[in-house]
């Protein structure tokens, strides 16, 4: 983990319906990229949202 990485929920649309996938990332673009990178281009992302932590640490 890169410093200033953080964790995003990535979500895709599958064959089952909406599937939700954890990225570590530093931006939402960067979050992209790795998704793609290790999915493929063909996987439709719907949304990048960065997963909030509970004890705030």
């Amino acid at each position: 983990m890169r410093c200033g990485a953080k964790c995003f929920l990535v979500k895709i649309e599958a064959d089952e319906g909406e599937q939700i996938s954890c990225v570590i990332a530093r931006t939402p673009a960067e979050a992209r990229k790795n998704f793609r990178d290790k999915y493929g281009a063909a996987s439709p992302i719907l949304s990048v949202r960065e997963k909030k932590r509970k004890n705030g640490i």
